[in-house]
């Protein structure tokens, strides 16, 4: 793993980048944990005051709660109260006081008095829809009086008034057994026996189910005046008083019951029936660990309860009951913190906000800072995918890569410039051309005035010019007096013989005094002193081929011209070795060609002089092969607009040309050479000639036997001389049927059969003395028994020679050759070959000798032709192919085939015509040779444009001029010869 890390690589900006993220974020993680260690600290500490606060602030509620109500007891008191009074005394008294201060009191429940003697009287303050359901209060009742009185006999009887808000009567009830008294409630008896107001703890009022306490107060020696107050209204400040959704709030008494919390419906719970305060325990998880701390002191502590921390504040309040009352405040950290929390995460935020902002300008700013370097990786590749078309980068401000830039700017120009004149002389394919390209590129790129250029001759042995540019201009050698020297010449200057002997390169200058021959070089280049550099052109095995000088005017500007330089020199010499790779090439490349073409030539010369019967057929072709191109790259016909060859075009035609014919060296001499039709490698016409011998001695024996036996010696002459003369006659017919001819008429195939069937009697065994193959064909029948009577002229089963499977064509060959292949390969039969019908050869020679296209186009298909030469078969193979599609090997029709293997087809028939070397026929004159041929061109065997070509671009007369004898050069009608074509 360590390894493979170590292998990545990453960009410089990446590095910068990720060097400046990293700092900011430390930054902003430090930053960020310190402000929220301080506000943590600032928080925590502003909980304490708040809770401080809170506490004042109730404390000081409960105070504002019942201070008034003691004033309003104490008013009350001081105005008497007499419990002589009935209730309705009472009613007219106290109701509108009472009322008033219910009304001016929204937490008073009930005003009332209470006397010792077990009178009572209140005002309850009908506030809700809940109190005027419990005692069963009209709808529109706004206060109940409720008022107790008893007789001597200690029995209680109660008047309930309720009065709307005006204070008008609404209904009054009457109970005749009234089981209150007051006496026995603790307020009563408390008040009397501490004589000072007292206030009880608070507990759940009977009458409304409400949390409040009661205050009292003796109002005399005989009666006590309270008030019911309810502390609603402290749940409602202890839920104002929620720091945190969270928090728990409760005021609860000594002995843990709540008095006020903000969830009211859990203030009260029912036991059997009867209300209770609940208990602070029961309310939540953490308000029961608070109680469950030991003490009832003020306490500041955190403690974690349950899965969260919790910040608790205990404060004992003097007001409240009897032991007062403790107020709780229990706040969990995390959420005391949330301001701390927000401000981390506003921190952390802020924090990723800069770093995002940041990130991308330190990018930026990276990327800025590494564009020069980037930029020069992409020049680095580029140079390295030799993509030189890149502009060069700006200047930078950091020095080093400025400096690293400048170098590759250079660097880019040399390569460029070096791959750029490798390619161009690579490119160059004629040497002369080369040459030229050498000396001028070189002087180009190298920014010299002029160059001269020297090739080694080893023949020779010599240092011969051949080259000289001038102020970018070629100039003529001898004009200048530029010559070459010997390789051993002391005549040549230290320059040249150095660098031509495989010396290092030579720099010097000289002056017009000491140019001596080549003075005329510094008027050309109108300088009075020239710098020079001169190095040594070596091929692949490092033998010198040559000298490249350059020259350069001196201007007087330079105190060192560039081309002096090591660096230029170094240049140079790359250069000048790819200058030496490029001729050395093309002259290799120029020998293979010349190799080439006289083993091409020397293939056709051994065919023709193979056999007389071709004579000089393969050399001639190509003349007017070549010649008919001329005239169609010449022509401005239609047909012909197109075809402009190139110079390997012209070099496939001329090799298709000399080779079209490569496949004869597979023909069997006989049969091409065959001017008889029983000729094979001897003529057999002189067995047959033997058969007829043995015939007219057989003749001779007869007269003779029968003159022995008597016979008269006139008439056996008589029959002995007529069957003598048929015989001759016989064999005279045979001869001239074995010389072949146009056409063989009909009457003589009969003849010919007729003589056929004449017998001879064959005394000797004709399995003795033969070759293995030819015993191998007469063991096909069984042999006879000697003497034997055989037919005169004979096609037996030995004459027939099987065909073997390789020379069998198969319609889906993949040459797309056409051919109708005869069952056998030879067929010796001498009855068949004599019945011939037009020529000398049988179908299975006709077959042999046409199949040497075949063999043309297989032989050259299976030459490794460069690309440029690929279509060198099917030029040199179209040459019997037919412009209808009859003709051989393939069947091409014209469309089918290229323009210059439609050339072949004319060059080879219009040379066959009037070849005057063949031994077995006379040469045409020009016009028989054309009549011919215009019938080819209506039968469209041949191509009807190019045919017209050849005749109106005189191509016919000039070959005609230059191959045929003088008598076969006739007069030609043009015209009329294209008029018969159907060209005219």
């Amino acid at each position: 793993m360590p390894q493979k890390f170590a292998e990545r690589r990453f960009p410089l900006h990446v590095h910068i980048s990720a060097l400046f993220t990293l700092l900011l974020l430390f930054t902003g993680v430090v930053l960020g944990l310190f402000n929220y260690r301080q506000t943590s600290q600032i928080i925590l500490s502003s909980s304490d005051e708040l809770f401080g606060r809170i506490s004042q602030e109730v404390e000081t509620d409960l105070q504002q709660t019942y201070q008034p109500i003691y004033h309003l007891l104490n008013l009350l008191a001081l105005g008497g109260t007499n419990q002589r009074l009935n209730s309705f005394d009472r009613l007219d008294i106290l109701l509108r006081p009472l009322t008033q201060a219910l009304h001016d009191n929204p937490k008073l429940a009930a005003l009332y008095v209470g006397y010792d003697d077990g009178d009572f009287f209140m005002v309850r303050h009908l506030r809700n829809d809940t109190l005027k359901k419990t005692f069963n209060a009209p709808l529109n009742a706004v206060y109940q009086v409720w008022s107790i009185e008893r007789d001597n006999l200690t029995r209680a009887r109660s008047l309930t008034f309720f009065f709307d808000g005006q204070l008008n009567e609404i209904v009054r009830r009457q109970e005749l057994k009234e089981r209150y008294d007051p006496r026995s409630r603790p307020w009563f008896y408390g008040a009397l026996e501490q004589d000072e107001p007292i206030t009880t703890a608070p507990y759940v009022f009977f009458s409304s189910g409400a949390v409040g306490t009661t205050l009292a107060r003796p109002g005399g020696s005989d009666s006590v005046v309270g008030a019911d107050l309810t502390l609603d209204d402290l749940s409602a400040t202890l839920a104002s008083h929620r720091v945190t959704p969270s928090t728990e709030v409760v005021l609860y008494q000594p002995d843990g019951r709540a008095v006020a919390y903000p969830d009211t419906s859990k203030l009260v719970k029912r036991i059997n029936g009867a209300p209770e305060l609940g208990e602070v325990k029961d309310f939540s998880p953490p308000l029961a660990a608070l109680i469950g701390l030991a003490g009832q002191e003020d306490l500041r502590t955190s403690a974690k309860i349950g899965d969260r921390r919790w910040v608790i504040a205990r404060q004992h309040l003097a007001e409240g009951g009897p032991k007062g009352l403790n107020l709780a405040i229990l706040a969990p950290e995390d959420e005391l913190l949330d301001d701390a929390y927000r401000i981390r995460w506003q921190g952390a935020m802020l924090t990723l906000a800069i770093l995002l902002l940041c990130i991308p300008l330190g990018i930026l700013l990276s990327r800025i800072v590494v564009k020069p370097l980037r930029a020069l990786v992409v020049q680095a590749e580029a140079i390295r995918s030799f993509n030189f078309s890149l502009p060069a980068m700006g200047r930078s401000p950091v020095l080093e890569v400025d400096q690293l830039a400048v170098s590759m700017a250079r660097m880019k120009e040399t390569i460029s410039s070096f791959l750029e004149i490798a390619s161009s002389l690579s490119a160059e394919n004629r040497f002369d051309n080369l040459l030229r390209r050498v000396l001028d590129e070189t002087i180009d790129i190298s920014e010299a005035s002029g160059g001269l250029l020297y090739l080694i001759d080893n023949q020779k042995g010599r240092l011969e010019p051949h080259g000289l540019f001038l102020n970018d201009q070629e100039q003529d050698l001898e004009a200048h007096g530029i010559r070459g020297f010997g390789l051993e010449s002391p005549a040549m200057p230290h320059w040249l013989d150095l660098p031509s002997h495989g010396g290092p390169s030579q720099v010097c200058s000289f002056g017009y005094d000491q140019a001596g021959a080549y003075r005329d070089l510094l008027q050309t280049l109108e300088s009075p002193r020239v710098h020079l550099v001169s190095t040594g052109l070596h091929n692949r095995q490092g033998i010198t081929i040559g000298v490249l000088v350059l020259l350069h005017r001196d201007t007087g500007k330079e105190s060192r011209p560039a081309i002096l330089r090591p660096e230029r020199i170094a240049f140079v010499e790359a250069i000048s070795g790819v200058a030496a790779l490029c001729i050395e090439s093309q002259r290799l490349l120029e020998k293979q060609k010349q190799l080439l073409d006289a083993f091409i030539q020397l293939m056709a010369g051994a065919i023709d002089a193979k056999s007389p019967y071709t004579g000089g057929h393969c050399q001639r072709v190509p003349e007017i092969t070549l010649m008919l191109a001329r005239a169609a790259a010449a022509s401005n016909e239609t047909a012909f607009r197109g075809f402009q060859p190139t110079d390997e075009e012209w070099e496939a035609l001329h090799i298709a040309a000399w080779l079209h014919d490569c496949g004869k060296v597979t023909t069997p001499e006989y049969v091409v050479d065959k001017a008889t039709k029983l000729e094979t490698l001897n003529d057999r016409i002189h067995e047959i000639r033997t058969r007829f011998e043995v015939l007219k001695r057989d003749a001779w024996v007869r007269y003779w036997q029968a003159l022995a036996q008597g016979a008269d010696e006139n008439e056996q002459a008589r029959l002995r001389d007529t069957e003598l003369a048929a015989l001759d006659d016989d064999f005279a017919f045979i001869a001239r049927c074995n010389l072949g001819g146009e056409a063989m008429a009909e009457a003589d195939q009969e003849r010919l059969k007729e003589v056929a069937a004449r017998t001879w009697t064959r005394t000797l065994d004709n399995r003795l003395g033969v070759s293995w193959e030819e015993a191998q064909r007469l063991a096909r029948t069984p042999p006879q028994t000697l003497p034997v009577e055989e037919n005169l002229l004979a096609d037996r089963p030995d004459h027939l020679f099987e065909r073997p499977a390789t020379e069998l064509m198969p319609p889906d060959n993949p040459w797309g050759f056409k051919l109708q292949v005869p069952e056998y390969k030879f067929n010796r039969g001498e009855l068949h070959n004599l019945s011939v019908s037009r020529g000398t050869l049988t179908d299975e020679e006709r077959y042999i000798i046409n199949h040497h296209i075949v063999q043309t186009i297989l032989m050259l298909n299976h030459l490794p032709f460069p690309a440029h030469l690929a279509n060198v078969a099917e030029i040199a193979g179209g040459h019997h192919e037919k412009m209808d599609g009859t003709g051989y090997p393939k069947r091409l029709t014209r469309e089918e085939m290229s323009l210059p293997a439609r050339m072949m087809a004319i060059a080879d028939i219009f040379e066959a015509l009037t070849a005057v070397d063949r031994p077995y026929k006379k040469g045409k004159t020009l016009s028989e040779a054309l009549g011919i041929m215009t019938g080819m061109c209506r039968g469209a065997h041949i191509d009807p444009d190019l045919f017209g070509l050849f005749i109106r671009s005189g191509v016919y007369m000039d070959y005609a001029r230059r191959f045929l004898k003088p008598e076969q050069v006739d007069a030609v009608d043009e015209a009329a010869m294209l008029a018969k074509a159907g060209l005219a």
